[in-house]
């Protein structure tokens, strides 16, 4: 390497583990294919900022300490409440991600400016302009918004703006634009995004800020970045929906302070998102006079609230090597239930496309699906429907025994 050039690190997207050669597999996590070059920060260059970190703290017995619920401010959106069980915590730290455009800066905008009437808040932008963003309030209809707004990507700069307006929540559109000047990486590398997060989940507990973070998506939907980035924040929100369709889904995996798997449901208007009281009816298609075959009513259960899903399937003549596709539903466990139906229902689709989908955008991932799913591929291969008012839930077992005893049951 010639001399003064910077020495490189290369860095694992998915858990932050460093090698300092390339490989084509992670050595933390298995992942392959996930290393990023980045310089490497020279040796002792944050031994000063973590200094004050390593003095001596109190020690406090478990049963001793006072204990209670934490208080929680409603954001003026039930369904986002909802999802994060109650509304937001005082020095919670909430990581929000979706595809672009789906509605994420309209949501918290929209929930800024209801929390403003009682506290205040800053909206803190790397992405727009604060033109841009009061151009978007003005189109919600959120005129004389007293959100406090900040264009700003220096992680520095921000954490000075909070201490000098100490505001009670504040929101961070995206944490993949900001930077430090400790590091010399650019925005959005697996250290910028992870040592940002870090300093501004420090921040939010030792002053109370309620903080948000946006974050970016891959490809496959998941948050991108490092995946230490999701374990240090308290409630992961992932924004789930066709951004062609009208409504969309927000679902909390991660909650320290509420129930997980719990859903919000919204439909975009010309106003922004609006909640949706009987999200039922969204997962329903419309009903005809007649019942249609391949078409089967689910009962599921998301978080605490119940649903009824409509699970439609197709299956058609296929070719010599036929298609299984599901949406909202997992492609692998729907094999399995073909197979069961073969070997345990004398119902042979092998040479048959089939097509299963979940109406609505929803994705279920509970096994109670199975029967219904089933009854649905039954439905369409013999062209028979369903009766009116029927529905279903059940696991299927590939098991003879197992799987008739549960269909009986369920039925």
């Amino acid at each position: 390497m010639p001399h003064g050039q910077d020495k490189s690190i290369y860095t694992c997207n998915e858990c932050g583990a460093s090698s300092p050669k390339w490989l084509g597999k992670c050595p933390g996590c298995g992942a392959w294919n996930t290393l990023v070059e980045s310089a490497a920060e020279p040796a002792g260059g944050g031994k000063n900022r973590f200094q004050s970190l390593a003095r001596s703290q109190p020690v406090a017995t478990l049963s001793e300490i006072e204990a209670s619920d934490v208080e929680r401010t409603p954001t003026g959106l039930d369904e986002l409440d909802r999802v994060l069980g109650g509304g937001i915590v005082e020095g919670g730290v909430v990581l929000i991600g979706g595809d672009p455009g789906i509605g994420k800066s309209t949501l918290l905008l929209q929930a800024l400016d209801a929390l403003s009437r009682d506290m205040k808040t800053l909206y803190v932008t790397g992405e727009e302009s604060g033109a841009q963003v009061a151009l978007r309030s003005r189109r919600l209809g959120l005129d004389g918004s007293q959100v406090r707004v900040l264009a700003e990507i220096q992680l520095e700069r921000i954490l000075a703006t909070l201490e000098t307006e100490q505001p009670a929540v504040c929101v961070i559109d995206s944490i993949q634009t900001l930077y430090s000047d400790q590091l010399s990486s650019a925005p959005g590398s697996v250290a910028q995004v992870r040592e940002c997060a870090a300093h501004l989940t420090r921040t939010a507990k030792a002053t109370g800020t309620t903080v948000i973070l946006v974050g970016h998506v891959t490809k496959d939907g998941q948050l991108a970045g490092p995946r230490v980035l999701e374990h240090i924040v308290d409630t992961v929100l992932y924004f789930e929906g066709d951004t062609h369709s009208s409504f969309r889904l927000v679902r909390a995996i991660k909650n320290r302070f509420g129930a997980v798997n719990e859903i919000g449901v919204f439909a975009m208007t010309e106003r922004g998102l609006k909640g949706v009281a009987n999200p039922s009816a969204i997962f329903l298609s419309t009903q005809t006079s007649e019942p249609v075959p391949g078409s089967c009513v689910l009962v599921t259960l998301e978080g605490t609230r119940p649903l009824l899903v409509e699970i439609q399937a197709l299956v058609d003549t296929g070719g010599p090597s036929p298609r299984r596709l599901s949406v909202g539903l997992e492609r692998d466990r729907l094999a399995m239930m073909l197979a069961v139906l073969h070997r345990h229902a004398g119902i042979a689709a092998f040479d048959q496309d089939v097509f299963v989908n979940a109406v609505g955008g929803v994705r279920i991932s509970e096994p109670a699906a199975d029967l219904a799913v089933m009854l649905a591929i039954q439905g369409s291969l013999r062209a028979r429907p369903l009766p009116r008012g029927f529905f279903a839930f059940g696991e299927v077992g590939w098991p003879a025994r197992c799987g008739r005893r549960r269909a009986a049951r369920s039925g």
